[in-house]
């Protein structure tokens, strides 16, 4: 399957000007089409839902489509899509919800190559007697190893937290086998989806974590998040809205001072969008859209990501850090690397130049990048590529680098 790249790129405005946006782990460029939304929302049906009256009506209505949307996106029901304004206040309002279960001596497993949004939320129950554990990726590869993971697990763990794919390393890990380690020993999986979600179709009934988080603003979306959570695991959690929600108010008891309606209704533009895409490749509307949409991303991804590497691979100060592979299987299209004692800093001011958005750094991921010796050059530089990133940009990219490195 391929893109229509003409047709790709008309739908993003931001598109048409001057600049190469590859700094999009950092959040995508937005859809004309969630703009429209969010702002007829604003202008039609911007009051409070639950009411009787016709225009609360609509507005109730156009939430619980959001929902739909999402259920469809991640293949669950609807009932099981909480949302919030980003995946760290999500995850906070999890670990918040989560004190009613988690008891002293209770065991919480970490990795070092998370965003801080899936560890800082966990690491504030190590004051209420909670074991932290942490699970480190190899120091020469970057790699998550399972037996690793077999090794930590106790009959006290209670949560494994981990990333579906680094936001530095680019890496795909394998959530599902992951998934049947972690109930293999009764304890639960919350997987950080941010920097997966923009790249590949999002199946929560095969991978079988508890719960799966991503930010809807880097999937060409506003800033919004949705949170998917097993409907029982979700009944099991405490109430952190009003006293008067019970445990069973599934799931506004997790969404206290109630959703951003017009992010929520702008955001079903950006699962239309994807299923668009595999529908004009010829595929089913739904959920089969969906997957073909993706897959058409996929390939996008794959072939820009081959060309950087092979141009990374030619040069013998750079340190890819994280897989070579372009794989699809493997990575997504975000690439990070390092050019010996370089500051990451001056080569990626001397690429603004060119008007090619990339950024040097943490990424938040602080932990990898101190644990890794890579504050000495600056963190990393990162290259985050899309489906809409273009061959002909990423020349543009190259051209500036080369100098540079």
């Amino acid at each position: 399957m391929t893109l229509d790249l003409d047709f790709v790129r008309a739908q993003f405005p931001a598109l048409q000007g001057e600049w190469a946006y590859m700094d999009n782990a950092g959040g995508s460029q937005v859809l004309r089409r969630v703009a429209d939304r969010v702002f007829d929302y604003l202008l039609t049906t911007n009051v409070q839902t639950g009411a009787s009256y016709e225009p609360s009506r609509v507005s109730t209505e156009r939430v619980s489509q959001s929902r739909t949307a999402f259920a469809r996106f991640m293949n669950c029901d609807p009932g099981e899509i909480v949302m919030g304004a980003s995946t760290t206040a999500l995850i906070r309002y999890l670990s918040e919800s989560m004190v009613g279960r988690l008891q002293p001596g209770d065991e919480i497993i970490l990795t070092n190559t998370d965003h801080e949004a899936n560890i800082g939320p966990w690491l504030k129950h190590e004051a209420r007697g909670v074991v932290i554990r942490w699970w480190r990726c190899d120091p020469e590869t970057f790699e998550l190893n399972l037996e690793d993971l077999k090794g930590l697990m106790t009959e006290r763990t209670k949560l494994v937290c981990v990333t579906h794919a680094s936001n530095i390393l680019g890496t795909i890990n394998p959530i599902r086998q992951i998934a049947d380690i972690v109930h293999g020993g009764g304890a639960e999986l919350c997987v950080d989806a941010v920097a997966y979600a923009p790249h590949r179709a999002i199946d929560v009934k095969a991978l079988d974590a508890d719960y799966y988080i991503f930010s809807v603003y880097k999937v060409f979306g506003p800033h919004h998040a949705v949170m998917f959570g097993k409907r029982e695991k979700l009944l099991e959690l405490d109430n952190i809205y009003h006293y008067f929600f019970d445990k069973g108010r599934v799931p506004h008891k997790l969404e206290p001072g109630n959703i951003n309606y017009e992010c929520a209704f702008g955001s079903i533009g950006a699962v239309d969008y994807v299923e668009e895409l595999g529908a004009r490749d010829g595929a089913a509307p739904g959920r089969a859209s969906v997957e073909a949409g993706f897959a058409a991303i996929a390939e996008q991804e794959r072939a820009l990501t081959a060309q950087l590497m092979d141009f990374l691979a030619s040069r013998n100060s750079v340190r890819v850090i994280g897989r070579t592979s372009s794989a699809i299987a493997d990575r997504v299209s975000t690439v990070s690397f390092t050019v010996g004692e370089e500051s990451s800093k001056r080569i990626v001011e001397a690429v603004d130049k060119a008007q090619v958005g990339i950024r040097y750094g943490d990424f938040y991921a602080k932990r990898i990048v101190e644990e890794h010796g890579l504050t000495r050059t600056d963190g990393v530089v990162r290259v985050s590529m899309v489906h809409y990133n273009t061959a002909a940009e990423l020349n543009r990219l190259i051209a500036a680098l080369e100098p540079a490195l």
